[in-house]
């Protein structure tokens, strides 16, 4: 059995399935490049950071490295690739790169929940009950952020004109 939960892990933990839940859903968008495209991708990026930074002070259970800690050096790099490039305008290397660091944390996931003596396989057999909450909590708080980003969205005042201001680049709607 892993040793007890620590602050540090618990934060990495929740951290983890936020990117997992924010990412799944920018990926999904249609609407790239709009203002709930943007927050949720930057929600998705802190969440991340704090998981690659956080990873650095779990160990393995004689202290070292693992190959868990190698992808959080390379998510580090593409996170941060991924940033840059979308702020230079190179909105092709930005997609490239954040699903690219999307998949490596999918794979990091799959990699975590196949280890039957990790902390999350041992919750779904010693305490179904507590993982469930952690999944509902971490679900609910989701949907609640992107549903405040939908209602935002919904009640922007819209102005008298009828004249059509430049989709942002990379956004593919088109007026009607």
């Amino acid at each position: 059995m892993p040793s007890p939960w620590t602050f540090l892990i618990a934060l990495h933990a929740i951290a983890a399935g936020y990117a997992l839940i924010f990412g799944a859903v920018n990926l999904l968008r249609r609407n790239k490049g709009t203002t709930a495209h943007k927050i949720l991708g930057r929600i998705w990026a802190v969440s991340m950071y704090i998981v690659v930074f956080t990873s650095f002070g779990i160990r393995t259970i004689d202290g070292g490295f693992n190959w868990l800690h190698a992808l959080s050096v390379l998510t580090f790099c593409t996170l941060t690739l991924g940033l840059w490039s979308v702020r230079r305008g190179n909105i092709r290397a930005h997609q490239r790169f954040m699903t690219g660091s999307y998949f490596g944390l999918v794979g990091a996931f799959i990699g975590v929940v196949a280890v039957p003596a990790r902390r999350l396989p041992q919750m779904a057999v010693h305490d179904v009950g507590g993982l469930v909450l952690w999944v509902a909590a971490l679900a609910l708080t989701a949907g609640l952020t992107v549903a405040g980003l939908a209602q935002l969205r919904r009640k922007a005042p819209h102005s008298g004109s009828h004249a059509q201001s430049p989709a942002p680049a990379g956004n593919s709607r088109r007026s009607l």
